[in-house]
């Protein structure tokens, strides 16, 4: 229930671009709100971006905006991350998370189910 698994992730350069997805299980995906966080080595996890069910509003972290942009595919019942310009500070483990009530928020607590992550790492 609520399985949520990510994919894309990589070894990339500063300037290049990253594509992640997530793929969800739930068949109910197209009525939750979504995010990405991420967990940088010794840092907390942090909101990254959000999106709500139909994809009309979407929430950025102030660190991505204009580089990253958040969409999503119901008929799919996936999530993708597409990320410019990268810098080293991107590198961390990024997270997708579903909130099966409510709309999309940059609180991690309100999100219901994670996914295990996948890693991006942006050499410089």
């Amino acid at each position: 229930q609520g399985r949520l698994v990510e994919s894309g992730g990589g070894l990339v350069q500063a300037g290049d671009s990253l594509r992640i997805s997530c793929a969800a299980s739930e068949r109910k995906f197209s009525g939750y709100a979504m995010g990405w966080f991420r967990q940088a080595p010794g840092k907390e996890r942090d909101f990254v971006a959000a999106i709500n069910w139909s994809g009309v509003s979407t929430y950025y972290a102030d660190s991505v905006k204009g580089r990253f942009t958040i969409s999503r595919d119901n008929a799919k019942n996936t999530l993708n991350l597409q990320m410019r310009s990268l810098e080293p500070e991107d590198t961390a483990v990024y997270y997708c998370a579903s909130r099966v009530w409510g709309e999309a928020t940059q609180n991690q607590d309100d999100y219901d189910y994670w996914g295990q992550g996948t890693q991006v790492t942006v050499s410089s």
